[in-house]
């Protein structure tokens, strides 16, 4: 019987391990999505800056708009990784995914 015992053990602890990093996965590609949308939301600044300049309309209250937009893409950028980091108090994520250890914050 101890046999079986150290096998659902390890099997169990596997699955526990394989939980974690699973759930480390989805929250780096949740991360990861909002910063492609803040990327976009720069783009889109940037355009907009760039047909106001060939207009020379080019002013604050112009661009309001996408400014607004870039910074709460930011701020959702940033509460992600705050969560992110929150979570990887609780589990070893960079030992699991290395490339985490990279990443600077915006």
């Amino acid at each position: 019987m101890s046999i079986f015992r150290s096998v659902t053990s390890s099997a169990g602890r596997v699955a526990h391990d394989m939980r974690g990093s699973v759930h480390r996965a989805r929250l780096e590609g949740e991360k990861r999505v909002l910063e492609r949308r803040h990327r976009q939301a720069l783009a889109a600044l940037g355009a907009r800056a760039y047909a106001l300049s060939k207009d020379g309309r080019l002013t604050a209250e112009a661009l309001a708009p996408e400014i607004a937009e870039v910074d709460a893409r930011l701020d959702d950028v940033r509460a992600a990784r705050a969560d992110q980091a929150q979570e990887d108090t609780s589990h070893d994520a960079v030992a699991a995914f290395p490339m985490l250890a990279e990443d600077e914050p915006a």
